[in-house]
This record gives C-alpha cells, structure tokens and sequence, in this order.
C-alpha cells in the first residue's frame, strides 16, 4: 500500500517538475527580454516583483480553498489558469513590442491563479502518503523546485540562441497538458480525507481566521514558521546581493557558472534527502543543518577568490535542504490533515514576509551602511579588509560575513527552544 501511495506521489511530482522547469524558462527569458528593451534593472525588478508578490499575499487564500474543495480541481485551476497570463504575454508580444506593464499585468495573471496550486500540492502530500515518506516526498519537492534555478536557465540559454522569447513561453504553457494528466492519473487519491470541512457553510474570512487560529494555537509550529521567516529573510539578502558582489571579481559569464555550481549544491542536496530520506530527531536535523548552512553563507563573503566562493555557495546550497525538509516534516506532523491547507497558505505567506523584507532593505544595507565601510578610506577597508578585502563589492562580503553569523546564533537559539524541539515527540 505505502509503495502505491508512493508511485502516485511519482506521478504527481512528476507533473510538478515539468512544470517547475516550464515555469523557470519563462522567469528566465521574460528577464533577459525585459533587460534587453529596457536597459533597467529596475524594470526587471518590478516584472519579478509582480511574479512573487500575489502569489504571497493570496496563499492564505489557496490554502482555505484547498481544505473546502477537492484539491485536485484546485491544482488543476492554479496550473491551468496561470497559463491565460502567458497566453496574454505571447499575443502582446506577436502583435508587437510588449510594454513594461502588460508584462506585470501577465505575470500577475499567472502568479494569482499560482496561488492556488502550492497550498493544495503540499496538503495533497499529507493525503496521499504516510508519516514515514514525508521527509523522502519533502527533498523530492525541493528536487523538483531547484530545476527552475539549475536546469531551465542552461535550456533557455540553448534556446534563446535559435528562436524567440515567445517559443520559450509556448513551451511553458503546454507543460500544463502534462500536468492536467499526471493530476488525472492519480484523481482518486487527490481528494481531502475528510470532507466534513467542505460541508460547512463557506467563509473565506472565517476560514482565514481558522487558518490563522491553527498556526498560532500551535506554539512550537508557530514558532517554526517566525524561523522559517528569518531564514527567508537571510535568502533573500543573498539572491539581492550575490550578483553584485561576484560580478567586480569575474564576469558575466563566471557569474552564470557560479550560480549553476551553487544550484548543483540544492539539487545534490535534495536527491540525497530523496534517496535516503531523514527519518528521525528533525528537530537536532534542523538546527545543526541551520549552523552548518550559516557557517558556508559566511565563506561565501570572506575571500576574493572565485573558486572559493563557488565552493561555499555549492555547500550553502547543499545543506539548505536539510533545514526545508525538517522543518516541513515537523509541520505536517503536527496540523490535522482537514487543516492542512489552510495552514499551509499561512505558513506561506508568513515565513515568505521574509523575501520581502530583504528585496525592500537589501539595496539599502548594500550601498548606504555595508559598501561605504569597505570602499577605499572606509571606517573598516584598512582592518576587516586585511582579511576579506577591500573595494567595490566588498561591503555585500561583509554584510555575507555578518548574516552566516546571525544564522548561526539562530540556530543556538532554537536548540533551546521547548516549544520546537516538542515538536518531535508529537
């Protein structure tokens, strides 16, 4: 029984890497396509931030949905509708140049129909296996999700080479064919367990409510997701600021290879977890993995050196899923599946507050307080830049150095949490 569980699970997350890869090809080329009419990379910044946002504020929203209705129909209308955002791109762009707001209007489009699918995936996890495959489903899911940032910007590379953006999104929209018939093929085991919520009178605020009462009437589970938020908060900081810190080191195209290395990292990562899977002690797993991964996000900042960097941002990487996968675990442990969705819909878009709050302080840590400090006469170039350097660049090293600490220190912290490590024995 467990193994057929299992090979549905397959099936599902297969459909979820196709379409995660789909999904990357587009972030990919609508990037490149807006640089190259624009010349901004604020223009890029707002086609993201139109990408992210919607999909963080209306979670809450997908989760509550998933708990009241089937959620196979809800994955079904988060990867199906998020295509008409696509679809909308693609005409702009065949009848002519496309504006800078009809592509945050597409993208808009997609990423709020995207909000009902995560929410429902997660919760349909909980439906489908039992509690000893969550950890093994979990590094799977990050296995999937890091195709978008490893595998899909080498092929929209290749691509771009031969034919236009607009290719590269019809591929992205005819990976919802292959979703519609992984979720298809799997339907009966899709549907929530208990139906006794969907019978209830629907409100979404009262819903909301629920969702909310769930998180924070579990203080352990809400203390987890604060963590998560911080944590998020420390990755944003380093996909802001890692370009501009490589690029007065290298190039162009070193960057490309660095960042590929450092995604090879989250991938070996997450198929080790999906191969041998974490079975127990998630909560010494998760703090020790939040050292670990605190200590190689400050090897990223403390040499000039391009291999050294590429090193610690691969073992950055690869140590992340294992605080993902505990924490994930730890979660599902703990909520009753009927409110799995809705939880999940506001852990999502509380812990993802963290994003962003470091997209919003990055630039300004970067330019007003870190890169001053570190530039030619600067109050610290003639002592810590002995140590990791000096110029332009170096200050976003230091402002490494200083977040891999305070990861650290956060990960003493929540060794001496009760409500976390009660976590376990639930």
């Amino acid at each position: 029984m467990a193994n057929n569980a299992f090979r549905k699970f397959i099936i599902l997350w297969f459909g979820e890497l196709v379409s995660s890869i789909g999904s990357g090809l587009t972030a990919f080329g609508l990037g490149v396509y807006v640089f190259q009419t624009t010349h901004s990379a604020t223009a890029v910044s707002l086609v993201t931030l139109c990408t992210f946002l919607p999909m963080i504020l209306l979670s809450p929203v997908g989760g509550v949905l998933a708990d009241r209705f089937d959620r196979r129909l809800m994955m079904l209308l988060g990867d199906g509708g998020s295509a008409l955002g696509l679809i909308y791109i693609v005409i702009v762009m065949l009848s002519g140049e496309a504006q800078l707001w009809q592509l945050c209007v597409g993208v808009t489009i997609s990423s709020l129909f995207a909000s009902l699918t995560d929410p429902a995936y997660k919760a349909t996890i909980t439906d489908l296996l039992p509690e000893e495959q969550f950890a093994k489903a979990s590094g799977l899911v990050q296995l999937a999700g890091s195709s978008k940032y490893l595998l899909s910007p080498v092929l929209a590379g290749m691509l771009l080479a031969v034919v236009d953006i607009e290719a590269l999104l019809i591929i992205d929209i005819s990976t919802v064919v292959i979703t519609i018939i992984t979720i298809s093929a799997v339907r009966r085991s899709l549907v929530t367990k208990s139906n006794s919520v969907s019978k209830k009178q629907f409100s979404l605020a009262k819903d909301l409510k629920e969702g909310w009462q769930v998180l924070v009437s579990r203080k352990g589970v809400f203390a987890l997701t604060l963590l998560l938020t911080v944590v998020t908060f420390y990755m944003g900081i380093l996909q802001t600021l890692f370009t501009p810190m490589v690029l007065p080191l290298s190039n162009a195209k070193t960057l490309g290879i660095v960042q590929s290395v450092s995604a090879t990292g989250l991938l070996l990562g997450s198929l080790f977890i999906g191969i041998f899977s974490v079975n127990q002690q998630y909560a010494r797993v998760l703090s020790a993995g939040l050292f670990v991964t605190g200590i190689f996000f400050s090897l990223i900042g403390v040499s000039t050196n391009i291999y050294v960097i590429a090193a610690a941002g691969f073992l950055f990487f690869a140590t992340l899923p294992f605080v993902n996968t505990s924490a994930d675990v730890l979660i599902r442990k703990n909520i009753p599946n009927e409110a799995q969705g809705r939880a999940w819909g506001m852990i999502g878009v509380v812990s993802q507050f963290g994003y962003i709050a470091a997209y919003a302080s990055a630039g300004l840590l970067s330019d007003y307080v870190f890169n001053p400090l570190m530039v030619e006469g600067g109050g610290l170039a003639s002592t810590v830049g002995k140590w990791i350097g000096s110029g332009q660049g170096r200050g976003i090293a230091l402002l490494f150095v200083v977040s891999g600490i305070l990861v650290m220190a956060l990960a003493l912290v929540m060794t001496r949490l009760k409500s976390i490590r009660s976590l376990e024995t639930k």
